[in-house]
């Protein structure tokens, strides 16, 4: 337990104690060689009577050995003996002893006694709590002999100290152990013990850096230190994610103490995790799964009363199917655990066994104690929610699965979200039509958060390479999971094609890897395809579900006839007519009365121009199901669209009267507008009754609107029809956001052009033709002509009339045999001329104008023709045809006129543009000749100066030279002086003095005093202007004489210099001379007087 100075075997060579037996005999124990059976070292203890370290030294080498039962047996006749010899000094130690005896006997007792056990039954074993009160009542023993037995040593006020910490951490009263620690480590801070309690108390509040410093500091005083701080180092590195480290720390623990069993299980339990690793190959899972299960089981051999060992290896069981051993274990974890984790865990592992088995009611029991233990423990809640579907409690299971994601501490499971998602989607008895749309959009925000998740990863992965290791991938069994997939798939279709086949696509691609795909699923994606109109992978898809539908059993024939009538239908939109034909037939000869294959046949039939086949089919399916609705609605279409419209009108109101009066085709198809409010009164989302109510409104049917209109004069045709456009145009656009028609496109384009707006008539009509009929409608190109024939002579522009006649040209293409857009190709080219001859000449150009002519002389010779068509009926009036080439003839008669104004006006503004073009050319001549003459004669000044300046420095030059020659010996002294003075008194200056300085005489002596001098107001002009040339000059001269030093020209007001005469030198060593100062102005002045 400690290492106490005072036992006396510690310096005895080998591991032996010698008891006197009457002062005369020795005996002497090995204690390496001590059994289960105390009886004989306990009579010689006995009859030795030796000093207390004996009896505790034996005792706690049998305790070490794991001989509990002998130890307590040596420790307590220890108490007997030394109470009847009155030594109660001694009883403090032996009591202290005592308690760890019983402390570890609480380690290895269970701490909860399960009542329905099956396997692991230790009813009849003393629970934890029983040998914890005994050793609180051995731990207060102790401490009152040491009251009563007065002064103690220090050493044993130290054990019964950390004996007392050692109960407390074992009671989980973390403060009161860490302050008895602490308490220790003030004494002796080298402790081991009370070092290790305190590493562990910081492990288990999470400051694992602290933690990690006190257990290295453990093992670097004691590098065989037991418990192995090497352990406690290990999960410390775990905790901080140096996993490397934390493994080669178990590792190292492991080779020092092979019989220790937390390195086997930590290593273990690493294994056990690395298989799961989806990085690694399958052979390296394999083989860290075996390495992992052997530690584990080593672990559990040599403590089979710890539960984590118990724990791991209990999955390990369930893994391979062994039910009974797993129970065991799961129950052993139960019963032996110390931590609330584990303990939670112990019931989920025993309620998956109870699962897998079939007992569902000790499942129920185990996964509840497990989610009332840790109510956001993942496994707990799914495992209950299981249990309680297994009950038919559907809500309860919504519940649990609820608490489980929702705040405080939501958990982010994808397993549970989904699951959840997946349970809202199902439709449950007694849920109103509200609560259940509210669960559907609950249901989809789940399976919105799964796949976010899912799509993150995936995006991260590409990006990288490899997922972040910060956050664990998705689970693979969510990701994998084909169901989860066609369910979210499902609850999209009806809202997002795109990503609905995004979902099937990956349902399938998870089926090919399993090996098999499922018909029904090809089908449903082929379906989304289908809906996308990409027909030629839509055939594939559901070709392939055919061929795999016959593997189905007794779902095939089902399954092959639903396929095989949609891949008709492709044939159908792939224009193979023959092969569609082909599929209804063979449809029909297994089913003679599938009504959707006749009708789509008798479709066909009417497309090929074999109507009465095609009526004959549809009334022989009407004799034997007349009352189906779907065939009902079909026949009403076919007579429209065979021009019967009587028959129609009939047939439909006898289905309202006779069958189903609240049919909403049959209502839209009725064309009344008391039926279009019926049916939105059914179907408040009918686009077909919302557009055809607004149809007739822009069609102005309804008169006052029913009374919508404000009370008062009736407004004017124009002014009713422009609002009955805008009524129109509102619901339109309410019908265009729900309905994916280009009819819906077409009619607003018609409530523009009647509100005069015909760019966006023109786009709405561009539009329809474009997006939804391939530019192939002929309705919609003569809508577009006719809009942007308006338009053009609304603008009076030749080039909108070519759209126009560009859109009527390709409508005759798609319809050559319409005479009616004959006559209209006829008419644009006519008014193609008349238009420009009514501009005049600055608004048309001479091309224009020859392929207007052009085009006149074409309507000319079609206007003949159809006057001169025969054919009855015809889509014209004959007799305007003919108006309309007499009129060309007249007009053709004026081209010649126009052709020729327009050549002479095109001839003048082309000579006018000549004209304007050379006068800017010479104006532009002129200016460049301008500008190289100034550079030219800036050139020539430029050259003057240059010779000019060099000059004036020659000339400076020239003249400081001679001034230096000519100067005395003296006056260069005092020049030099003067020189190095006023260098003297610019290095002294400062820039905020600028207006003073050390004035410098040449006498040399004391500072004189400085004085300022106020200059006089006025004076002669003639001599300021001299002093003025003067400073000018000397500046002058100072920008050409490089040679000459530069004296810098001071501020007005700057100290004044002293000015040397010639006859300074004869009274040198006269009295004394009165200072003289001038001013900046007289400086230039005074240096000529002083040469």
């Amino acid at each position: 337990m400690t290492s106490i100075d005072l036992l006396p075997w510690n310096s005895a060579p080998g591991r032996s104690i010698d008891i006197e037996l009457g002062g005369q005999e020795v005996i002497n124990i090995e204690l390496d060689t001590l059994d289960s059976n105390a009886d004989d070292v306990l009579e010689v203890l006995k009859e030795g009577q030796p000093r207390v370290a004996y009896w505790t030294r034996l005792a706690g080498e049998y305790m070490r050995r794991g001989y509990l039962d002998a130890a307590e047996k040596i420790a307590l006749s220890a108490v007997e003996s030394f109470q009847s010899s009155g030594s109660t000094s001694s009883l403090p130690s032996i009591y202290s002893l005592l308690a760890s005896i019983q402390l570890a006997k609480a380690r290895k007792a269970p701490k909860l006694k399960l009542p329905n056990a099956r396997q692991d039954i230790v009813a009849a074993e003393r629970s934890r709590e029983d040998y914890m009160r005994e050793a609180t009542q051995l731990l207060n023993h102790g401490d009152q002999s040491a009251a009563e037995g007065g002064e103690i040593s220090a050493a044993i006020k130290e054990l019964l100290l950390l004996t007392r910490a050692i109960h407390q951490l074992a009671n989980r009263s973390m403060e009161d152990a860490l302050r008895s620690f602490e308490a220790v480590l003030k004494e002796r801070s080298t402790n081991l013990i009370a070092l290790l309690g305190k590493a562990r108390i910081l492990y288990v509040r999470r400051q694992y850096a602290p933690a990690l410093k006190l257990f290295q500091q453990v093992l670097q005083l004691n590098p065989y230190c037991l418990p192995d701080p090497r352990i406690g180092i290990g999960l410390c590195l775990w905790a901080l994610n140096h996993r490397e480290k934390a493994k080669a720390a178990w590792e190292r623990s492991l080779e020092v103490n092979p019989s220790e069993w937390s390195a086997q299980l930590l290593l273990g339990l690493e294994a056990l995790n690395a298989s799961k690793n989806p990085e690694l190959s399958e052979d390296e899972r394999i083989q860290e799964l075996m390495v992992g299960s052997k530690l584990i089981e080593r672990a559990f051999n040599s403590n089979q009363r710890n539960a984590s060992a118990a724990n791991a290896l209990c999955d390990i069981f369930l893994r391979k199917g062994q039910h009974k051993r797993a129970l065991k274990l799961a129950e052993r974890t139960i019963q032996f655990a110390d931590t609330l984790a584990v303990l939670t865990d112990g019931y989920i592992r025993a309620g998956r066994v109870c699962h897998a088995e079939g007992s569902y009611s000790d499942a129920l029991k185990h996964y509840k104690q497990a989610a009332e233990g840790q109510p956001k423990n993942v496994l707990a809640a799914i495992g209950f929610a299981q249990m309680q579907l297994r009950n038919d409690e559907t809500a309860a299971a919504i519940h649990t699965l609820d608490g489980l994601l929702q705040p405080p501490n939501p958990q982010k499971s994808l397993e549970a979200t989904a699951m959840l998602a997946s349970l809202r989607l199902h439709p449950r008895p007694g849920v109103s039509s509200s609560d259940a749309a509210q669960e559907r959009t609950k249901a989809r925000e789940l399976f919105d958060r799964v796949y976010r998740v899912i799509e993150q990863h995936e995006d991260t992965s590409a990006q990288n390479g490899n997922a972040s290791r910060s956050e664990p991938p998705p689970s693979r069994a969510v990701v994998d999971d084909v169901e989860i997939h066609i369910e979210f798939a499902r609850l999209l279709q009806s809202e997002n094609l795109v990503r609905t086949g995004k979902i099937f696509h990956e349902a399938v691609r998870i089926s090919e890897e399993a090996g098999r795909v499922d018909p029904r699923l090809l089908n449903n994606l082929g379906v989304v395809s289908h809906l996308e109109s990409r027909f030629g992978e839509t055939r594939i898809m559901y070709e392939n579900a055919l061929v795999g539908a016959s593997a189905l059993g007794a779902e095939a024939e089902a399954m092959s006839t639903s396929v095989l009538y949609n891949l008709a239908r492709v044939y159908e939109d792939l224009n193979d007519e023959a092969k569609a034909m082909e599929a209804y037939e063979k449809l029909l000869e297994r089913h003679p009365e599938y009504v959707d294959a006749k009708i789509r046949r008798a479709h066909i039939l009417s497309n090929i121009h074999q109507g009465n086949e095609a009526h004959d089919l549809l009334k022989d399916s009407l004799a034997s199901q007349s009352s189906n609705l779907n065939l009902r609605a079909y026949y009403t279409y076919f007579l429209i669209q065979s021009n019967a419209w009587k028959p129609a009108r009939e047939f439909v109101f006898g289905t309202l009267r006779d069958h189903d009066k609240h049919d909403l085709y049959a209502l839209c198809a009725a064309g009344c507008p008391k039926f279009y409010e019926k049916a939105l009164g059914l179907d408040p989302l009918c686009a077909v009754a919302a557009q055809g109510l607004a149809i007739v409104i822009a069609e102005d049917a309804l008169g006052t609107l029913g009374g919508a209109l404000p009370p008062g004069p009736a407004p004017d045709e124009g002014q009713r029809r422009l609002m009955n456009a805008r009524d129109a145009l509102e619901v339109f656009a309410k019908v265009r956001e729900s309905t994916n028609d280009g009819s819906v496109y077409v009619n607003m384009g018609h409530c523009y052009f009647v509100r005069d707006e015909l760019d966006r008539a023109i786009e709405s009509y561009e539009t329809a033709s474009q997006r939804y009929y391939g530019g192939r409608n002929i309705s919609v190109l003569l809508c577009l002509a006719r809009a942007w024939y308006v338009k053009a002579n609304k603008e009076q522009s030749f080039a909108s009339m070519t759209v126009a006649l560009q859109f009527t040209q390709k409508a005759l293409h798609i319809q050559p045999a319409d005479k009616a857009i004959v006559y209209n190709i006829a008419m644009i080219q006519q008014k193609s001329a008349e238009l420009l001859f009514s501009l005049a000449p600055g608004k048309r150009t001479l091309a224009d104008l020859q392929r207007g002519i052009a085009r006149a002389m074409h309507a000319q010779k079609m206007f003949g023709s159809l006057a001169a068509e025969t054919t009855i009926p015809v889509p014209y009036d004959r007799d305007l045809a003919e108006e309309r080439k007499k009129y060309a003839d007249s007009m053709l008669r004026r081209a010649e006129e126009h052709l020729s104004v327009q050549r002479q006006y095109e001839a003048e503004q082309a000579s006018r543009l000549e004209g304007a073009r050379q006068k800017r050319a010479a104006e532009r001549e002129r200016v460049e000749a301008l500008e190289r003459e100034r550079e030219a004669k800036l050139k020539i000044e430029a050259e003057v100066l240059a010779v000019e300046r060099a000059r004036a420095r020659q000339e400076a030059q020239q003249w400081s030279a001679d001034l230096v020659k000519n100067e005395s010996d003296e006056e260069r002294e005092q020049r030099k002086a003067r020189k190095a003075a006023n260098r003297k008194v610019k290095s002294e200056a400062t820039s905020g003095d600028e207006g003073l300085s050390t004035p410098v005489t040449g006498g040399g002596g004391a500072e004189p005093k400085k004085k300022r001098r106020k200059l006089k107001k006025g004076g002669s002009g003639a001599a300021s202007a001299a002093a003025s040339t003067q400073v000018s000059d000397a500046e002058d001269g100072g920008l050409f004489s490089e040679g000459e030093e530069d004296k810098p020209v001071k501020k007005r007001g700057a100290t004044r210099k002293r000015v040397a005469r010639e006859d300074d030198d004869e009274l040198a060593t006269s009295a004394p001379r009165k200072k003289q100062y001038i001013s900046k102005e007289t400086i230039s002045d005074s240096d000529e007087e002083m040469l």
